[in-house]
């Protein structure tokens, strides 16, 4: 045996054979070129993350600069993006949502609810898209987040164009009313105000009573005092002669006196410690208040207590001042006015030095606490049927001889107020301070007014024919049920594609103002 059949895989030989082996490793064509492609490849990675991270601070590999809302998270990308899943909802929340807000202002469900009421529509949809989807970030620091497209929309919502597919308004296409519960005509008020002040302008004397908002976007809500009080109500407004209550016979209905109500005592008097005992004129058995107040303490009281004497104990109306005609989603207004009632009541037995008054008052600020936590809640049950009174309310042991007394002092003791006012089941109605058309939409009046006039839109009541001559409209064109509102051909005008804004955006918000905004 050789030397080289002992040592057969000596280097420098391969196999049995012997065949030479080479001196140095070989490498195919292929993979030295890959592993050059890869080396180049990985220097200038390397290189562009050291560029973007000590000379272009991050905007290299961005994708693009943040807007001036947000520019502070540069620094931190998970500030917003989560591993794996991009920019979810709950990164969005944690700024933008409040802590005590139970519905989320910026959630789909609290657009749902949006003006509504209707809390049964805020269940979750797959439909939904995230906030990222319609607020695109990286688009440079002077883009508008709030700059919604279209297409986000009307993924929902099936409106094409403003110009031909958008529905038409609501009260207009239904024809509805707009139940202010007022005696109201405007040609009247203008005809008077111009006689008055000496207004050749028909449009100065709408300003006079519309008062614009300090932004100039919408106008105030009508009010008695810097609005009516002007005319209404002065030193000459009185009742008429009332019966007094026991003055003649005993179980006829009256009113009770002054002295009465102050010896009668109660949380709900405390207003007779200011009255004026010489607001009152007597004569015999009966009596008349001259002058009379906007909401006269003297005339609600004996209203309540003839309306309780007509239709039984009401405990839930007798806490509110007027009627509780509102629309099912407004009932907590009705809730909050009560609690409001029930807290001035309660003045009262402050005054009260006993150990039984102060336990008494404890317990009811303890019970309208948990009514206030409760009302928080916009999910808890409202209904505004529990404060309303009906005609079939009427006390069975009554005569009809006898509710006819009563309607006759109810009227008399409200004849002031009547000139305004209607008055049913011997309550107030309640006046609708603002209108409720047109609530899905926010309008700006200050940047219309650039280029229209009040009357060149609101002219559905024809203000400018009749106040030309100085007359009244008939009743059937001005009353206070008209919405003196324009149709949406009058907006087509000039918000088009090539005039005004005509997106949706440039009416609409997909975010409200608070949580279940009204």
């Amino acid at each position: 045996m050789t030397d080289r059949d002992r040592e057969p895989y000596q280097k420098g030989f391969f196999g049995r054979a012997g065949l030479p082996v080479a001196g140095r490793y070989l490498y195919p064509a292929g993979q030295r070129r890959v592993l050059q492609v890869g080396a180049v490849a990985l220097f200038l990675v390397l290189s562009i993350f050291l560029v973007d991270r000590f000379v272009a601070r991050g905007r290299i590999v961005s994708n693009g600069p943040l807007s001036v809302s947000h520019a502070l998270f540069a620094e931190d990308c998970t500030t917003c993006h989560a591993p794996f899943e991009g920019v979810t909802d709950g990164r969005c929340a944690s700024c933008h949502e409040e802590s005590r807000d139970p519905l989320g202002q910026h959630t789909f469900a609290a657009h749902y609810v949006y003006r509504s009421g209707e809390f049964d529509r805020s269940a979750p949809s797959s439909e939904e898209y995230t906030c990222a989807a319609c607020h695109g970030e990286h688009a440079g620091r002077d883009a508008s987040l709030t700059d919604v497209p279209d297409n986000r929309c009307v993924g929902c919502h099936t409106f094409g164009s403003f110009q031909t597919e958008h529905p038409e308004f609501h009260f207009a296409a239904e024809g509805l009313p707009d139940p202010a519960n007022l005696r109201f005509s405007h040609t009247l008020h203008v005809n008077e105000i111009r006689d008055r002040v000496d207004l050749d302008d028909v449009e100065e004397t709408c300003l006079l009573c519309h008062s614009p908002t300090s932004d100039g976007r919408a106008f105030q809500p009508i009010a008695f005092d810097p609005q009516c009080g002007g005319c209404h109500l002065t030193t000459r407004s009185r009742t008429g002669w009332l019966p007094v209550r026991g003055g003649g016979s005993g179980t006829a209905p009256g009113v009770l006196t002054l002295d009465a109500i102050r010896q009668r005592g109660g949380p709900t008097t405390l207003w007779t410690q200011y009255a004026n005992p010489a607001d009152f004129q007597r004569r015999g058995a009966q009596i008349q208040k001259w002058p009379l107040y906007h909401q006269d303490p003297w005339v609600l009281d004996n209203l309540r207590r003839l309306r309780t004497e007509l239709y039984g104990p009401q405990p839930l109306a007798d806490l509110l001042t007027v009627s509780a005609n509102v629309l099912p989603n407004e009932a907590r207004v009705l809730y909050e006015e009560a609690i409001q009632t029930l807290r001035a009541q309660l003045q009262g037995l402050r005054d009260e030095p006993s150990r039984e008054a102060r336990e008494e008052l404890s317990q009811l600020e303890a019970l309208i606490e948990v009514a206030e936590e409760r009302l928080r809640d916009p999910f808890a049950p409202t209904d505004e049927n529990r404060f309303r009174i009906s005609a079939a309310d009427v006390r069975d042991d009554l005569s009809a001889a006898a509710v006819e007394a009563y309607g006759t002092v109810v009227d008399s003791l409200t004849a002031g107020c009547r000139l305004c006012h209607f008055v049913e089941q011997a309550t107030i109605k309640r006046v609708q301070k603002d209108q409720r058309s047109l609530h899905r939409a926010e309008f700006d009046h200050g940047a219309h007014t650039i280029h229209m006039r009040c009357l060149d839109c609101h002219n559905v009541i024809p203000i400018r024919e009749y106040t030309a001559e100085m007359q009244d409209a008939p009743l059937r064109l001005d009353n206070a049920e008209i919405l003196n509102l324009p149709d949406i051909s009058a907006c087509r005008t000039c918000h088009t594609e090539s005039k005004a804004a005509d997106n949706c955006t440039a009416c609409h918000l997909f975010h409200p103002s608070g949580p279940g905004s009204q």
